[in-house]
């Protein structure tokens, strides 16, 4: 694959790549540079008939396979990524726009490890055998793929999300039909090539291209559909979760990313992740620091280090220059909420620390710089809400039990972390803390690819856990009782 070129990405369908139904196209442009990177078919419902059909056709097939004979077409694909891990990494810079080396690059690595997780786990995944209460009667349970699985992903980590999504489905016996977000759908085109480079067999994974308002309900309420996992935004994710109705769901949403900093916590150990947390792919991640929670002992001195950290530390660059530690943010919408968002915290009394507006002398106007805010409050939508971009608003606390009250308020319980000295003290608050998952001394979201990852109950940041064994057992299979008379 050159990426150089220009990418014609169409759907991929029972094994080949297809010429959609209808002639309309979208084009892609980098917000990196600028360029027009390609475009894909904008797909219909008719488009998306044919690929639920396909997976159906081949449910049977590949769940009649062994696990390690699924796993063996799998490692396969991991070799063919391997292969193309350089040209993948390179259109995932252009079209997202993180930096090659340090993101880009990474992602795919991540990738690749989201398959070899899935293929270590699930062939040992078991069943069981209950006992009867008849002496002539024995039980087997079963775990049985669930069938088609319909996974749509977002632009912030699309082939980290596609593999995390797609790898733990197809080891456990399901089919899918996988639908990418429009900004990054030129690299999971690619992506798709290598399922076909390595013949994995036809209608066992399908790409559909084009706009979820178009596809999106057609895909998700489909009754050929058994399972819907969907990763992205709040208001998308709830709406996909109503279309799906029924079916078996893993939900993964939005997160506000609470950064407690106590009043005994080693700065030099929080000060570098605070960094890797907020400004690491621009913000824009679900398991991004949005607010920073400083007891007040120390806000001053914190404020004043991170100030000196990302003065020193965060390189805003395109995604090419080996400088570069933070590339622009995706998309111009995007932008334009990072926008109003400082001018309404700086309106509402928040104090500019540094940044605050986008770059210039760059190829486009998507490059935002590096920005903290200070004496931010929970009246403010910069400090509440999901900001998905490079933004630090620092807020002052007076105890563990005021940040937790907060984080109670909140409507997001996805990440969050908290620093001190004292573990014990640590330990404890993050058994109070109404996250999914919590660090002690870590980022937010600082969870490798074998544990559990997703949001608290009650909150808006979703459903199920990803990653692991863990939707092996509770999405992508189910239980089935065989009782036989002996």
């Amino acid at each position: 694959m050159n990426t150089d070129r220009f990418v014609e990405a169409n759907p991929y369908i029972a094994g080949s790549f297809v010429e959609p139904t209808r002639p309309k196209r979208f084009g892609t442009v980098s917000p990196a540079t600028g360029e027009r990177l390609g475009d894909f078919a904008l797909c219909g419902p008719e488009d998306v008939e044919r690929a639920v059909a396909a997976a159906r056709d081949a449910c049977e097939a590949w769940a009649a396979l062994t696990v390690f004979d699924r796993c063996a077409h799998l490692e396969e694909l991991i070799d063919e990524i391997i292969r193309r891990r350089a040209d993948l990494g390179r259109i995932l810079a252009l079209e997202q726009g993180k930096p090659y080396q340090s993101e880009a690059l990474a992602e795919i690595d991540e990738t690749i490890a989201n398959f070899r997780t899935a293929i270590d786990l699930g062939k040992y995944l078991d069943g069981a055998m209950p006992t009867s209460a008849r002496a002539d009667r024995r039980a087997l349970a079963y775990r049985v793929p669930r069938g088609v699985v319909a996974a749509i992903q977002p632009w912030n980590f699309p082939l980290g999300t596609a593999s995390a999504q797609i790898a733990p489905a197809l080891v456990t016996g399901n089919t899918v039909v996988a639908l990418p977000a429009p900004s990054t759908t030129l690299v999971e085109y690619e992506f798709a090539r290598c399922f076909e480079a390595v013949g994995i067999p036809a209608g066992v994974f399908n790409l559909v291209t084009g706009l979820g308002s178009d596809i999106g309900d057609t895909l998700t309420g489909h009754p050929n559909v058994q399972v819907v996992v969907f990763t992205g935004s709040v208001a998308t994710g709830q709406r996909v979760a109503s279309r799906a109705a029924g079916k078996a769901q893993l939900i993964e949403l939005g997160g506000n990313g609470p950064f407690v900093v106590l009043e005994d916590a080693d700065l030099d150990l929080a000060i570098p992740d605070a960094l890797r947390a907020a400004f690491g792919g621009a913000g824009q991640s679900c398991t991004a620091a949005g607010r920073f929670l400083v007891h007040e002992a120390i806000y001053d001195e914190w404020a004043s280090r991170l100030i000196d950290a990302v003065t020193r530390n965060v390189r805003l660059g395109t995604p090419f220059d080996d400088d570069t530690t933070m590339g622009p943010v995706n998309n111009h919408s995007l932008a334009d909420r990072l926008d109003k968002y400082v001018e309404s915290a700086i309106a509402a009394g928040a104090v500019l620390l540094a940044g605050g507006r986008r770059a210039e002398g760059f190829p486009t106007d998507l490059y935002w710089q590096p920005t903290i805010l200070a004496e931010v409050d929970d009246t403010m939508a910069v400090t509440v809400e999901e900001t998905f971009g490079p933004i630090a608003p620092l807020q002052r606390i007076s105890s563990d039990e005021e940040a937790l009250a907060l984080m109670h308020t909140s409507p997001y319980g996805l990440c969050s972390a908290v620093y001190t000295r004292d573990l014990g003290r640590g330990l404890k608050f993050a058994e109070k803390a109404p996250s999914g998952v919590v660090s002690v001394n870590g980022t937010p979201g600082n969870v490798e690819t074998h544990m559990p990852f997703g949001g608290r109950a009650g909150k808006l940041s979703g459903s199920g856990r990803i990653l692991g064994r863990h939707p092996m057992e509770e999405i992508f299979t189910e239980t089935k009782l065989v009782i036989v008379r002996v």
